[in-house]
């Protein structure tokens, strides 16, 4: 009998662990997020992709063209940001504004922005209005209406848009528009993305009737539905609104690469505006998807990313040079949604009795520490905060991050299933990966210094 109860006793601890190890394996299962991509091209080269979410009642049509401030003609400065104007003046079906009216008159609401890499439009509607919104966008799409009444309208809106938030502005344009053209050598990649205003004044219908009809077609475009939707029938829609829609012959791509910077560069830049001093520092970033841009991503959160962030516990908590230190890669977006150069940047403001040598010593400082001190453990934290931020930004504002991320990796990558593989990319990075990358990026002879000098306050104390 007691031999019995043994192998009863025995045979129950085996199922309790086997029960366990299952229930395990079901919580890993639940933990790991995977967002569903269905991901194909239309004939005329428009990509597609579709990621079905049932949580809300409501759809997400994101178009992404493959135009943004960094490709624009030499002689067009202004043009990709212009003509995120442009495409609400419009089309063959919906008169001027007629578009904003539509989406906000259905419960909606919208937007859209010229960024590096691409131009974008979106609009985020009750999920019964999906069809309709695939049927707008595709008739902007389908042909704008170009008249000198409406180019010259937005002429006006985007010199007094360049006027407030740049040229009347303390600090206006530091350091997300100021900094590349310092940095930066390749035309390209350093040119005033608002555009010169006499670039803005010369444009004409012809201009602008070839940047549509060359940047504006399916081919040189990807669409993003994200939300609550059936998969077949919205596929049937996107088949027959964008579906005969021409596509164009592109233009070779520029070549936007950057030279390897070989030593630091100092700039100042006045400011009439400005009551105190500020400080961007900005180090080019490796090339994008390889280790060592894993690295850099892993690193900004190390040093700048949340109150823990070691260049934030040194200058505000430690040494009290300034209140706030904000930054990043890509001021316009985030470390995915780019394709071209970039930089990792951080900027602050800082009191007049503050010397920008003690800031530079405390950064000198930080970056030591860092190298010394970087362990796995330490990456693991920061893998931890780049996994929370992912999955904010993914399941943020309906879902926009998510079409966001597919979007931009279908256009640059031509593979949206990357946004279900990043975690593992970030945990593939090494302490010695992370060491080596300070060592090649994180250096003096790889960084740009750009001050804000505060003509204002001078003027102040001279009075």
């Amino acid at each position: 009998m007691k031999k019995i109860y043994k192998q009863f006793f025995l045979i129950s601890i085996a199922f309790l662990a086997f029960s366990c190890a299952k229930e395990e394996e079901k919580k890993e299962e639940k933990a790991k997020f995977e967002v569903p991509v269905d991901y194909y091209t239309l004939d005329n080269g428009l990509k597609v992709i579709l990621s079905q979410d049932k949580t809300s009642p409501t759809s997400i049509v994101a178009v992404y063209y493959n135009i943004g401030f960094r490709i624009e003609p030499k002689d067009k400065t202004g043009f990709a940001h212009l003509f995120e104007h442009m495409m609400f003046q419009g089309s063959k079906n919906l008169g001027k504004m007629e578009f904003v009216k539509l989406i906000q008159e259905n419960g909606g609401i919208l937007n859209g922005s010229t960024r590096f890499d691409f131009t974008n439009y979106f609009e985020i509607v009750p999920s019964h209005k999906l069809e309709t919104m695939l049927w707008a966008e595709a008739d902007r799409m389908r042909g704008l209406d170009i008249t000198q009444d409406n180019l010259t309208n937005q002429q006006g809106v985007v010199k007094n848009e360049v006027k407030v938030n740049v040229l009347n502005q303390p600090y206006g344009g530091f350091p997300w528009l100021d900094m590349p053209q310092y940095a930066n050598e390749n035309w390209y990649n350093a040119h005033n993305f608002y555009g010169d205003l006499e670039d803005l004044d010369a444009a004409n219908l012809e201009d602008v009737a070839d940047f549509f009809k060359t940047y504006y077609s399916p081919n040189n475009a990807a669409l993003s539905i994200v939300g609550d939707f059936e998969v077949e029938q919205t596929k049937k829609w996107v088949e027959k609104y964008f579906g005969n829609i021409p596509s164009a012959e592109l233009p070779p791509q520029p070549d936007i690469s950057e030279m390897k910077q070989q030593k630091e560069k100092k700039f100042v830049k006045d400011d009439a505006l400005a009551n105190k001093p500020a400080i961007a520092l900005a180090y080019h970033m490796p090339k994008r998807n390889s280790p060592e841009y894993y690295a850099m991503g892993l690193l900004d959160q190390i040093l700048l990313q949340g109150d823990d962030g070691l260049l934030v516990q040194k200058l505000e908590k430690e040494k009290g040079y300034t209140s706030q230190v904000s930054g990043g890669i890509n001021y316009l977006g985030n470390m995915f949604n780019y394709k071209g150069p970039m930089l990792w940047m951080y900027d602050l403001t800082y009191d007049n009795d503050t010397s920008q040598q003690d800031i530079l010593a405390a950064v000198e400082e930080v970056m030591v520490s860092a190298k010394k001190t970087i362990t796995q453990e330490t990456i693991d934290r920061a893998v931890i905060k780049i996994r929370s931020q992912l999955y904010d930004d993914i399941g943020g504002t309906f879902g926009l991050g998510r079409a966001d991320l597919l979007a931009s990796f279908a256009l640059f990558d031509d593979d949206p299933q990357r946004i279900n593989t990043l975690e593992e990319e970030f945990k593939k990075i090494t302490p010695e990966i992370v060491k080596q990358t300070i060592d090649e990026y994180l250096v003096d002879t790889n960084r740009t210094i750009l001050t804000v000098n505060p003509l204002l306050a001078e003027n102040t104390k001279n009075q």
